[in-house]
């Protein structure tokens, strides 16, 4: 299980227990030792890997009538995509990092395991 399910696990049943959802990030940020925009990345990314919500929808206000006003909020829009790809990128870091730790700290007793089944049945032959 990566990181994101289960921080997207916990959420969910923190919400469904009546918790708010900003409130489930902050428990969960709390429970984890992680930044409150990290565990909400990792909630969100999960959601987008099992095919649920793209993202935030993009609010649009009436579009500024001056050129310059309307090309300001769109790079303003692009600053904020720009943490948001950062934080989920940190995410998939930390969860490949976790994975890495587990395989590499648990690859001796694997190995010793498969070595044990090679000679018994080289044994019996």
């Amino acid at each position: 299980m990566t990181k994101a399910q289960e921080v997207y696990e916990r959420v969910e049943a923190l919400v469904s227990a009546g918790t708010k959802k900003a409130e489930a990030f902050r428990q969960v940020a709390d429970e984890f030792g992680q930044p409150f925009n990290s565990i909400r990345g990792a909630y969100y990314t999960h959601t987008r890997s099992i095919g649920g919500t793209p993202g935030a929808p993009r609010r649009r206000g009436t579009a500024p009538v001056d050129p310059i006003e309307h090309a300001a909020s769109v790079l303003t829009e692009a600053l904020e995509s720009i943490d948001d790809e950062v934080d989920a990128a940190k995410q998939r870091a930390e969860d490949a990092t976790a994975e890495y730790k587990e395989l590499r700290d648990s690859a001796s007793v694997r190995k010793a395991t498969i070595k044990a089944k090679i000679e018994a049945l080289t044994a019996e032959a």
